[in-house]
């Protein structure tokens, strides 16, 4: 009875491990890189991890695994895995902090912080980490295309923040603290007058500013949106709502049927992610015979 519990409680371990292991198998560094490679092409991320980490462990001294370090971190975030994908670029940091690959490895981390970003209204922890490693790859590395995707993004994180900045200002404004909304539309207007939410921002602070009775300041901040933002749906409303109080814009009210400005792409688009260096550098008999074994299912086993 004890040895069929004991066989039980084995079994019932092995099967919690869902990704098969590679048998142990010496095989030439050239084909295991290339037969990785050739698994990436293929979208089966979970073998090109493998057959990299194999290149690691079978040649661990070898150039090969410099790279191979940084494909792992390539195939782990295709593969949506980024807490494994972040591991691997900074390890491959940390090992070669001088390599030219490094700038890779650090744009790297900073995609897979920015893909975890979430809606405005949840926490917005992954936002800060992408914003500072967005802004690490651009001093760091400034004439690069990493550089230029990176400055991209960053202003999508600010129009995120700022976005932030105002999900909690309204909620402020409906709940009649309007002391406090007004500090994150100035916030707003202050740290990210660059992104979407700016007209936005300006037209609540006219809104909280005749709340509280401050006419010139709704007034001011009525010939800033006006000033800036002539022909934005938000100033219509701005210019509106001073006229209603007796106040002269500085601007005319604009005319004719207004829309609001269209709002930046967001989301996990992985088509538009730079492709790590030297995907493929492997040789041409060593590439057939990564695509002939791919054609073949994975061998299953413990290394050993």
């Amino acid at each position: 009875m004890a040895a069929v519990i004991a066989a039980v409680a084995l079994a019932g371990c092995a099967g919690k491990d869902k990704k098969p292991r590679l048998a142990y198998e010496e095989r030439p560094v050239e084909l295991l890189y290339a037969t990785g490679a050739d698994r990436l092409d293929r979208r089966q991320w979970n073998q090109a991890v493998q057959y990299f980490q194999e290149v690691e462990r079978q040649h661990p001294y070898s150039e090969w695994a410099r790279r191979a370090i940084l494909m792992t971190a390539y195939a782990h975030y295709m593969g949506n895995d980024y807490a494994e994908a972040i591991g691997d670029a900074e390890r491959f940091i940390s090992l070669y902090p001088g390599n030219p690959a490094a700038a890779y490895a650090h744009y790297l981390k900073a995609i897979c912080y920015f893909e975890q970003i979430v809606d405005v209204g949840r926490d917005q922890g992954a936002t800060g980490q992408a914003l500072n490693a967005l802004q690490e790859v651009v001093q760091r590395y400034p004439n690069t295309e990493y550089a230029a995707d990176a400055r991209l993004k960053i202003d999508m994180v600010n129009d995120q923040l700022a976005g932030k900045e105002m999900t909690v200002g309204r909620w402020y404004l409906r709940n009649g603290d309007t002391l406090a909304a007004v500090g994150r539309f100035k916030n707003v207007v202050d740290r990210y007058q660059t992104t979407s939410h700016t007209p936005e921002a300006l037209y609540r602070l006219v809104e909280a500013y005749l709340t509280l009775g401050l006419a010139e300041e709704a007034r001011r901040n009525g010939a800033v949106l006006g000033h800036n933002y002539p022909g934005d749906i938000w100033y219509k409303d701005a210019y509106d709502l001073l006229t209603d109080k007796g106040l002269q814009p500085a601007t005319a009210r604009p005319s004719g049927r207004l829309l609001p400005r269209v709002p930046l792409p967001w989301g996990k688009r992985k088509e538009t992610t730079v492709r790590p260096p030297s995907v493929t550098e492997a040789s041409p008999a060593a590439s057939d015979q990564a695509a002939q074994a791919a054609e073949a299912p994975v061998a299953e086993g413990t290394a050993q």
